[in-house]
């Protein structure tokens, strides 16, 4: 059974303002340790830990599952969600949009909660259709919703009108008015598929697009979310550089452009986006979340436990150089802990997931002197 699409009267009103969000902080007042709760540039406040949506199988079981974990964090001091069109086939959106409709009932409001999702992937509705070819072709190419020159990869595309139709869909899909974070779904993607030019063209066509859609307020703003791109050398073909990104930004929307959010994976398996100074922004040559913050663009960390991989087997001296409980923890902790990310997302398909990571919620993020802990003690063992 694939969870219904909320219909225009069901769905929640408004987005996440900096007022709602604060007023969420207060009410873990009590709980929430120093620094769980950062307020970005728009003033939001946002948890230092997400509820991140990616896994698990397209089934009634995982549907309900994430219902009760959505749940379950915001109830315990996590405020950020993070979910894409494409993640179980549009049923985590469907997932989230009934714990939203669930909280609103127990008095939270839709101002409090930070809602994000991505567009970029093709993606069937609900299950895998018996013909995909034809699902794709009835679905969005005889409609022109896309154009087959459109698609890179045979998976993958940015065209405003495609961008349009899934926005509407996860709009429905999460019985909401408004989203808070819309991004484009690792557009490097492309990158090997078209020429420099016709990228770069594809990329204002869907900045136009989102800041269009900002100026509406139906997004409160648009970002990338992306795996490789800002954490490759600068020789790599799938390399984008941020400050050229922010540029067409600025082009499009000007220097109040939306264009204020980057999710890239940032853990103790991969610390390049911290470490690796790829990124040249006024002639100072910088790590992308140093790039980041010059740019006045919102860090949200993805893959703070690469899939689970981090929550088991961490070398002695991580353990000794960071707080927590267990190496969950202690993954967590430095995720959330890496200077100017706002929000370190985490996968969690179980309520009692949910419990055990809002432990964090009252533990303060280390430290400068402990975070820089890390990295001696990872140069010792070298």
């Amino acid at each position: 059974m694939v969870l219904p699409r909320s219909t225009n009267a069901q769905r929640l009103h408004g987005r996440a303002s900096p007022q709602g969000t604060h007023h969420y902080a207060a009410r873990f007042h009590d709980l929430a340790a120093p620094g769980h709760f950062r307020e970005i540039p728009s003033g939001l406040a946002m948890s230092s830990i997400g509820i991140g949506t990616y896994l698990g199988e397209p089934d009634d079981a995982t549907d309900r599952n994430y219902t009760e974990s959505v749940v379950a964090a915001v109830e315990g001091g996590i405020n950020v969600i993070d979910t894409a069109i494409n993640y179980r086939f549009q049923r985590s959106e469907r997932s989230i949009g009934e714990a939203l409709k669930h909280l609103a009932l127990e008095g939270y409001s839709r101002d409090e909660i930070v809602v994000c999702s991505k567009a970029g992937f093709l993606t069937p509705d609900g299950e895998m259709p018996d013909d995909v070819d034809e699902y794709f072709a009835s679905e969005y190419l005889e409609p022109e919703i896309f154009l087959p020159e459109e698609i890179a990869a045979g998976c993958h595309c940015m065209a405003p009108r495609f961008l349009e139709d899934q926005l509407g869909r996860s709009l429905a899909n999460l019985g909401v008015t408004n989203l808070d974070v819309f991004y484009l779904h690792n557009p490097e993607t492309q990158i090997d598929q078209v020429p420099a030019e016709e990228f770069r063209r594809r990329i204002r066509a869907a900045f136009e697009f989102l800041e269009s859609v900002a100026a509406t307020g139906k997004i409160g703003a648009y970002g990338m979310a992306t795996w490789n791109a800002f954490r490759e050398n600068v020789q790599s073909p799938g390399y984008m550089s941020l400050a050229e990104i922010e540029a067409i930004a600025r082009e499009v929307g000007g220097p109040d452009h939306r264009f204020r959010f980057l999710q890239l994976p940032l853990n103790l398996a991969m610390p390049e986006a911290l470490l690796r100074p790829n990124q040249t922004v006024q002639g100072k040559t910088l790590s992308t979340v140093q790039a980041a913050r010059a740019l006045g663009i919102t860090v949200v960390v993805s893959a703070s436990l690469l899939q689970g991989q981090l929550t088991r087997n961490l070398p002695q001296h991580i353990a000794r150089a960071v707080r927590g409980e267990n190496d969950a923890e202690r993954a967590l902790q430095f995720a959330r802990s890496v200077p100017v990310v706002a929000t370190a997302l985490a996968g969690m398909s179980r309520a009692e997931h949910v419990r055990a990571n809002s432990r964090m919620v009252s533990m303060e993020p280390a430290g400068r002197e402990e975070f820089l802990r890390v990295f001696e003690q990872q140069a010792q063992h070298l």
